[in-house]
């Protein structure tokens, strides 16, 4: 190695150890500062912890499944993040529960209403929203009340059950059927138990006194337009729906649908820092803290954390930005924050940036902010960037190509820097908008200007022929060097156009284009989702769930939401957007708004469903209509699947290879196309349990009573046969059943559980058949038929392999002839030997003998051993008693040879030239009781060990039951080749022929 590359190398390492370092001390910096103070004003850790507590202790809301509901689980949780004692946690928890409790309030916003009624003679209304909170009523405590049939939907509305001083209203939307408000109100809980809200017009201030006056309609009255009660019990912690208004009446029960949303928050919380501390203040350090201990615990186990905080913390949070009322803007915003300076002290990946900066992106209105808000924003962009710029200047020791993670780290840097500055808030808050292009130009040369200061003294001290020498290899280095960073840094910095680009001479004329049309795309997407979503809904409100024909089994909805599917993809094909890291920006923002769509579809439709049979009494037809919304919600399943191939995914990463990690693109498209798909297969099977329950339900109900009957009204040996005539019927149709071809064992499965669980009906304890009557000769024939059908084909063949084995033991006869094997198992090196001594009294297969037999040794299933080939003795010319003698080893661990049906197979193959080898014959010797095998080594001394004599089989030349049941089974390709094999073994031997 010369002296200038281990000057490098030198300074590499000694630059990288100080790195390391400094990370050390900044992380320990770091975690001193976050349990002594959280922020400059040296807030104490143990408020924070007193914050979180009381966060957990006041939940409010039915927990969302997708968070931690017990609060002994997040108790623990905060108590580890927080580094807090048993002690400490008791005493705070106990100072808490002490504290007087937040007053509870519900933020209601109520959105627009769609299809009310028109009540003026111009066919439109006036109309305006009541909302108020109803204190608990008593129930009726008559007979006819507890009946589900007798109870009738509450009609009373706000103005009859709320004080006047106690209801909210909005303002009046003149001549329109679908008003639109956006008017929000805060509405105190305290213990009450619904919140209602009433459409209805006004014609002055006053007329809130006469609204439901009498039923007659006087001059100035208002009309009713509908209602709606939600039950607080029944609401989670954040809630957007659109809802049915319910009549007063039945005259026109459809009054068109309502859309709210509602938070659950707190007022006048007792916590210190909410006293002292902005909520926005108080959420950002929680963060920052559930953050640093998320990092922590990768690091302990030794991997990188990818920017997912776990169920616990994400829980917390959530609860906490709820109760404090914080926008998802501020929510992103605290992110940014929190992430941005811990990666400055804590080693990550820095990609989980981009999902903060996309946000704020997209949210970005500057008016949203205080001053002191936009000075923080301001000063993480400034930090930020001067951070990554000063990593820039040490890239070669921070990022060296001896780690496997380098170039992704530093192309993840890249990228967050460049969308970083791309950002509005960026620009219009740091004033002086630097050029990053030329910050990263001079970062670079900053590296090639530290060069090692001894060579300069090396070429003074020596004569003109050593230095000559020096030279040379001077350049040789430096023309590795330069090689190296052409075809590793270079790409990052001018190919892939991440940050520098290289100018070109005479650019095109519409250079950039796009760029004008840039801040029109959220827009553009936003109003492709509304337009897509509304003709999802209005197709669902006018779909019948009628099949469109006798091929057709899915509904109109589907063909009008596959319109809507199509005319986006035709918007993504027309856009062409040309930079490749916005296109996928965009790209990921279609699927997700389709996938919204799908999941909003099928809430919907099931909705379109109840209400179709809820005018219908008839059982048939609401039966029918959920095969219907089962076919629809598979037609948009299949729907779902097209969308990768449609939206032409694979130039996308083409045209992303080298800017965004595979694994990210797997992250970010598949995986959320693939959870879209995982819960419309969730809604699938929640609609056939439904269809099940309303068709099932009413036979077994039928079928009980008739029993009873039956059971009551004959004697007891009458009835017995009437069970074992019942009994046969039964085994017959599932006999029917199982001799059906299916090539899936998880429909054999499904009829051997419902034989069990009819076996246990039908002797009912010992109350009904006794036990030698049910196991009749049918049931013990059809049990035994589908526990083999139900059995996965690995199974199957092992259960091939120990009846060959069993064969192989109670054979006596050496009609094909024998071989002779010694065989043994060393523990200390898990491997198993096998001797292949002779073969003895083979049969001559053509006139002139045995032409040349060898014998082939495998380990048997195959599945078992993968990774162990096939071995071969040598052939022996015209001899039908061979002396082989050869020794072979296989490297297989000890549980893999004492698995069910493991053995050793030897075939003695006559070798021929010109066709296939002829079968001589097959042993199959078990591999379970191989000396040595229990890791005794003196029973694996080859001296101590005795031979075996296999006499030879032939396959079968009727074929085995396994071997059918495995050949019906189409699908499965290793079922498959496993037949192929053994009918090719069959066909080798002449004597099965």
């Amino acid at each position: 190695m010369s002296f200038l590359k281990a000057c490098r190398e030198e300074k590499e390492a000694t630059v990288a150890l100080l790195h390391s370092q400094k990370k050390h001390l900044m992380k320990k910096r770091l975690l001193q500062e976050l349990t002594v103070t959280c922020h400059p004003l040296a807030l104490q850790l143990n408020l924070l912890y007193e914050e979180v507590l009381y966060t957990i202790l006041h939940r409010k809301g039915k927990p969302e499944p997708a968070f931690v509901a017990d609060a002994d689980e997040l108790y623990e949780y905060v108590q580890k993040a927080f580094s807090m004692d048993p002690e400490e946690h008791h005493v705070i928890l106990q100072r808490v529960r002490e504290l007087e409790k937040p007053i509870f309030c519900l933020k209601v916003t109520v959105k627009q209403a769609k299809g009310i009624l028109g009540k003026d003679v111009s066919g439109f209304s006036d109309p305006y929203c009541l909302l108020g909170i109803e204190s608990k009523r008593q129930e009726p405590s008559s007979d006819s009340s507890s009946h589900p049939e007798n109870k009738k939907p509450l009609k009373a509305v706000v103005k009859d059950m709320i004080p006047e001083d106690q209801t909210h209203r909005t303002q009046v939307i003149n001549q329109t059927l679908n008003p639109v408000w956006n008017e929000t109100f805060i509405l105190d809980l305290d213990m009450e138990e619904s919140v209602r809200h009433k459409l209805g017009e006004l014609t002055d201030l006053h007329g809130l006194k006469r609204m439901f006056k009498e039923a007659r309609k006087d001059k100035g009255q208002d009309d009713f337009l509908g209602n709606l009660v939600l039950r607080l019990q029944d609401l989670h912690c954040r809630n957007d729906h659109w809802y049915n208004l319910e009549p007063r009446t039945e005259t026109h029960p459809d009054r068109g649908q309502c859309h709210l949303q509602s938070l659950m928050t707190h007022k006048k919380r007792a916590t210190s820092l909410s006293k002292t501390q902005p909520s926005y203040t108080v959420h950002r350090h929680l963060l920052q803290q559930m953050v640093l201990y998320e990092i922590l615990q990768h690091q302990a186990g030794s991997t990188s954390w990818d920017g997912e905080l776990s169920k616990h913390a994400t829980t917390i949070l959530y609860l906490h930005a709820a109760q404090k009322d914080l926008s998802d803007f501020h929510q992103v915003m605290a992110q940014w924050l929190a992430y941005s300076k811990l990666y400055q002290t804590l080693e990550f990946n820095c990609s989980c940036l981009l999902h903060q900066i996309t946000s704020i992106e997209y949210q970005w209105i500057q008016e949203r902010l205080r001053p002191e808000q936009k000075a923080e924003l301001a000063e993480s962009f400034q930090s930020l960037l001067a951070y990554g710029i000063s990593l820039l200047q040490k890239y070669r020791s921070v990022f060296p190509l001896s780690s496997p993670t380098s170039t992704h780290r530093l192309q993840s840097l890249l990228r967050v820097l460049l969308q970083m500055c791309k950002m509005k808030a960026f620009q219009e808050l740091c004033t002086l908008t630097p050029n990053l292009q030329q910050m990263v130009m001079e970062a670079l040369k900053v590296q090639y200007h530290l060069l090692p200061q001894p060579i300069g003294q090396w070429f003074s001290t020596h004569g003109p022929r050593e230095n000559g020498k020096a030279l040379v290899r001077l350049l040789v280095e430096v023309n590795g060097d330069l090689e190296r960073c052409y075809k590793t840094w270079n790409k990052f910095f001018t190919k892939n156009q991440s940050c520098v680009c290289i100018p070109r001479d005479g650019p095109l004329a519409l250079t950039d284009f796009h760029q004008w049309f840039k801040e029109a795309i959220p827009k553009w997407l936003q109003k492709t989702y509304m337009i897509a979503l509304e003709r999802t809904q209005r197709a669902i409100q006018v779909d019948q769930l009628m099949p469109l024909g006798e091929l057709t089994k899915h509904s109109t909805s589907t063909v009008d939401l596959s319109t809507c599917y199509a005319q986006i993809v035709k918007t993504w094909q027309q856009l062409d957007w040309p930079d490749p890291e916005e296109a996928f920006m965009i790209m990921v923002k279609f699927v997700e708004d389709m996938c919204k769509i799908a999941l909003t579809y099928c809430k919907l439709i099931k909705t379109r469903a109840e209400e179709l049979s809820s005018k219908q009494r008839d059982e048939g037809d609401a039966a029918n209509r959920l095969c219907i919304v089962v076919n629809n919600v598979e037609q948009l399943r299949l729907l779902i699947l097209k969308l990768p191939a449609q939206l032409d995914w694979g130039l996308l990463e083409q045209r992303m290879e080298g800017i965004i990690e595979p694994e990210q693109i797997e992250h970010t498209l598949h995986n959320q196309l693939q959870s879209t798909i995982t819960c419309l297969d969730h809604e699938i099977r929640d609609v056939v349990q439904n269809l099940a329950k309303k068709s099932i339900i009413p036979l077994m109900k039928f079928l009980e009573s008739e029993l009873q009957y039956m059971n009551q009204h004959l004697v007891q040996e009458n009835f017995n046969c009437l069970l074992e005539l019942l009994w046969n019927h039964v085994l017959n149709e599932l006999t029917a059943a199982a001799n059906q071809q299916q090539n899936s064992s998880r429909y054999y499965k499904r009829l051997k559980f419902a034989l069990q669980s009819l076996e246990l009906s039908f002797h009912a304890e010992g109350c009904g058949l006794p036990t030698d009557a049910l196991h009749m000769p049918a049931f013990m024939d059809l049990e035994e038929g589908l526990k083999l059908r139900s059995t996965t084909s690995r199974k199957l063949i092992q259960k091939y392999f120990s009846e060959r084995i069993r064969e192989q033991l109670e054979i006596r006869s050496e009609k094909y002839g024998a071989v002779t094997i010694k065989a043994l198992y060393r523990p200390s090196e898990q491997k198993l030997r096998v001797e292949v001594l002779n073969a003895v009294n083979l049969i001559p297969l053509d006139s002139n003998g045995p032409r040349a037999p060898f014998v082939q040794r495998t380990l048997e299933p195959r599945h078992e051993f993968p990774e162990v080939v096939a071995r071969n003795t040598q052939c022996w010319k015209n001899e039908l008693h061979p002396l082989f003698d050869e020794a072979f080893e296989f490297l297989v661990p000890p549980e893999k040879c004492q698995q069910a049906g493991a053995c050793l197979l030897l075939t003695v193959f006559d070798y021929d030239k010109v066709g296939a080898n002829d079968l001589e014959g097959e042993a199959f010797f078990p591999l379970c009781n191989v000396p040595g095998l229990t890791g005794d080594e003196e029973a694996a001394d080859p001296a101590r060990v005795s031979q075996t004599r296999l006499p030879l089989m032939h396959p079968k030349p009727t074929g085995d039951p396994l071997l059918k049941l495995l050949e019906s089974r189409k699908g499965d390709k290793e079922a498959q080749a496993f037949v192929k094999l053994r009918k090719q073994r069959a066909k080798q031997s002449k004597e099965s022929a």
